[in-house]
């Protein structure tokens, strides 16, 4: 939507954010209060006096509202902290489901790319129930543009309207639609990565393994890109006790996504749900993955960063010291998020470059 039909409200949050992003860090500490210091590490003034503003503008949080109420806020706010860098084309398009549904989607491709391209399947984050393309799309954007690829985000179908399995279903069916229709798409088959975003972190950690076991799916990832994913639902790792509130994500949005998202508790012992818990994680693809340092699902991505390297997979792991969940969507606003985005496009660049 063009920026002056926005609400008035979003508009000057959205001004303002920026504003307050664009100070010098000696400004940006005495707004932001007494640094706050937890488990060894200091929030970013940044980050501190963005949710020092936003518990000042503070109504119901999302899962305090009914869901269409709480996806509109999502969205806005995604807006909000979001930008969009100009990329040569964005293409709306769907693609085949595998119960005979269409799934939406959104490609990127940034000037110079050639034919025969590579490209990143990504999928959104909030929490299975929540966001859309519209959440993904300042990331993407960076992404394809810094990477040189193009990138396909998924629009998967949303809990609890549709709860597990129905988003892997839609993550298998987009996957096997891009090696399928290569060509049309103009892009290398050999060099498909898959990335997402919290819930789309998971998404991607699943898919990137069900992907590389299944052969009727036809080539396999080259390259899995996983920002704070949630790789454990079967339990709450130490980072949830310690960042159960106040940094954006809470322990209790966590519960909330979770029993919307899951039809039976037990299923989060699947590794379909639970990526940590897979028995075996040998012979994946290399990984890029991103933690944020305030964040509940630090610990379980830091876990599975560990399986994977002591699985003899290729594995860089970065944690964003200082920054909370949901950091890399903030790119309107954040230089962290700027400089974390174009690190992962660089993993991305040599992770899919033409072997």
């Amino acid at each position: 939507m063009n920026d002056d039909r926005k609400p008035m409200v979003l508009r000057a949050e959205r001004q303002v954010l920026r504003l307050l992003g664009a100070l010098p860090e000696r400004v940006q500490r005495r707004l932001a209060g007494a640094p706050v210091r937890i488990d060894g590490q200091q929030l970013r003034p940044e980050v501190q006096v963005a949710l020092r503003l936003m518990k000042v503008a503070a109504g119901k949080t999302f899962e305090q509202l009914p869901l269409a109420e709480g996806r509109a806020q999502i969205s806005a706010e995604a807006w909000v902290f979001g930008d969009e860098p100009p990329v040569d084309s964005v293409a709306e398009i769907t693609i085949p489901g595998a119960d005979g549904t269409m799934i939406p989607g959104r490609v990127y491709r940034p000037s110079g790319l050639p034919d025969n391209a590579a490209i990143l399947v990504y999928f959104h984050g909030g929490g299975w129930v929540l966001g859309g393309l519209d959440a993904a799309d300042s990331a993407c954007r960076v992404l394809a543009n810094h990477a040189g690829i193009a990138v396909l985000s998924v629009d998967y179908r949303l809990a609890p309207e549709h709860p597990y399995p129905a988003a892997i279903d839609d993550a298998l069916a987009a996957f096997r639609h891009v090696v399928a229709d290569a060509a049309d798409l103009r892009i290398d088959p050999s060099r498909i990565a898959v990335g997402g975003e919290s819930a789309g972190g998971n998404i991607a950690a699943v898919l990137a393994r069900l992907a590389t076991v299944d052969p009727n799916v036809g080539s396999p990832p080259a390259f899995q890109l996983l920002f704070m994913p949630v790789t454990d639902l079967s339990k709450k790792h130490r980072s949830y006790e310690l960042f159960a509130d106040g940094f954006f994500l809470t322990d209790a949005q966590m519960d909330w996504y979770k029993a919307r998202y899951l039809g039976d508790p037990a299923q989060a012992a699947d590794p379909r749900v639970s990526p940590l818990l897979a028995e075996d994680l040998s012979g994946l693809p290399p990984a890029y993955i991103v933690t944020a340092g305030f964040d509940p699902l630090r610990d379980e991505g830091e876990a599975y960063a560990r399986r994977l390297a002591d699985a003899h997979v290729p594995t860089a792991h970065r944690r964003l010291d200082g920054c909370i969940h949901g950091i890399v969507n903030a790119t309107g606003v954040s230089a962290a998020a700027r400089d974390a985005l174009v690190e992962a496009a660089g993993a991305l660049r040599v992770g899919l470059a033409p072997r």
